[in-house]
């Protein structure tokens, strides 16, 4: 399981499983329980590269992030 710190958004953490490019499992640590659940139940199954596509640079409230683009960070720090 990697861990990735969050930064500027309400999610402390987020946790991910990968296996053969295919994310597996993603837990959010706090933030909105809602949206968590609803990011996690959709990312599921998809390529890690899709995945960030997707999600990075979705804004939370001018924040310049939001646990979306988080996750999309912490799968690019994955990827290296």
């Amino acid at each position: 399981m990697e861990v990735y710190k969050t930064k500027g958004v309400c999610a402390s953490e987020i946790h991910f499983e990968i296996k053969d490019g295919i994310i597996e499992e993603v837990e959010f640590v706090n933030g909105c329980p809602g949206n968590t659940h609803g990011i996690t139940a959709l990312i599921q199954g998809f390529k890690v590269e899709d995945a960030i596509q997707k999600l990075k640079g979705i804004d939370c409230r001018g924040k310049g992030t939001s646990c979306p683009d988080q996750l999309a960070r912490a799968l690019e720090q994955y990827l290296g």
